[in-house]
């Protein structure tokens, strides 16, 4: 199998370098580019492509990539609403992915910018850096003892629960399932979690019945002064309201990872480029807010598991013993 690798970073290819010793008949070349209209024809030769959360997958990319003769689409993430399944399954082309390569990477970084937002972490290391040691402004708030409410208790949100429950808060939970291996977390709905939590993490997959989940109605039913974090997917939050509340001193702090219209921005150096939407700029204009540029990930673990599960995916292709469990169906 010939497997093209789009939009590939120092470390992609160092995680896979690692492993591609083991999986013999295996051929992989890495190119900068991600996938799109454009560069879709230069898989042509190739049995498969790689790419990522980020990555163009739409149906016209589809259609190129199939006359092209790709016929498995290996995912090296756990997300997938970035491809039109309908013209994979016309065109016949398989899409395996990583359900879960490291859900405690994601609910550490979860935590970190809870943490750092909420104790202004950012400012105080501008400002020290410039030898400027005022405490003036950098206000936090204990979450001993307080609540947390995390949306969403699959993997990463379990693990988020975990961290919270460690720091002695009391844990609210939303999920149409609930894990039976939480016993330590209440599960109550939306408008409840909303309502009685200081702390919000949002780990729920994107779909029509969770896009904008936070949105005018739902932030007027939290508490003043809560903190807000989301890792999971950015259109979970509605950003002009999300802003609206921000400025109305709703939110004591929020913690981004994801945030709406970040496409263009992931994983890419930006900083001689004007930018199409002022979103970013609005969002980090604001003293209480962090964003980071989808990362919570990025840890060397969680590399080595996405890159192990990617190969094993493309491996049980070849066997013809798909593994189920990581099918896009």
């Amino acid at each position: 199998m010939k497997i093209l690798f789009f939009d590939t970073k120092k470390y992609d290819k160092e995680s896979f370098d690692k492993i591609l010793p083991k999986y013999k008949g295996i051929e992989v070349e890495y190119v900068q580019a991600d996938v799109s209209e454009g560069t879709a024809k230069y898989a042509k030769g190739y049995d498969a492509i790689c790419a990522f959360v980020s990555s163009d997958l739409s149906k016209k990319v589809i259609e190129i990539l199939a006359e092209s003769g790709i016929k498995l689409i290996l995912m090296r993430c756990a997300g997938f609403n970035n491809i039109d399944l309908k013209a994979c399954e016309k065109h016949g082309i398989t899409i395996l992915r990583v359900p879960g390569y490291s859900p405690e990477a994601v609910a550490e970084h979860a935590m970190a910018l809870a943490l750092a937002c909420n104790r202004r972490i950012h400012k105080a290391y501008i400002r020290v850096r410039e030898n400027n040691f005022s405490l003036v402004g950098l206000t936090g708030l204990n979450f001993y003892q307080k609540t947390a409410g995390i949306i969403g208790t699959g993997k990463i949100g379990a693990a988020m629960c975990r961290l919270c429950h460690g720091f002695g808060m009391k844990v609210l939970a939303y999920d149409m399932y609930q894990n039976p291996d939480l016993d330590f977390v209440q599960y109550v709905e939306l408008d409840q979690l909303l309502k009685e939590s200081d702390l919000i993490s949002l780990h729920c997959p994107l779909t029509d019945d969770t896009y904008h989940i936070i949105n005018s109605k739902s932030i007027k039913k939290m508490k003043d002064d809560v903190v807000l974090v989301n890792t999971s997917r950015g259109a979970l939050i509605d950003t002009e309201d999300l802003i609206k509340g921000i400025r109305e001193h709703k939110f004591h702090s929020v913690g981004l990872d994801v945030y709406e219209e970040e496409t263009n921005n992931v994983f890419e150096n930006r900083e001689d480029d004007i930018l199409e939407t002022s979103i970013t700029s609005r969002l980090l204009s604001f003293p209480n807010v962090i964003v980071t540029s989808h990362q919570a990930f990025l840890t060397d673990e969680a590399l080595e598991a996405i890159s192990y599960t990617t190969m094993e995916n493309a491996k049980s292709f070849i066997d013809g013993k798909i593994i189920e469990n990581n099918i896009v169906k």
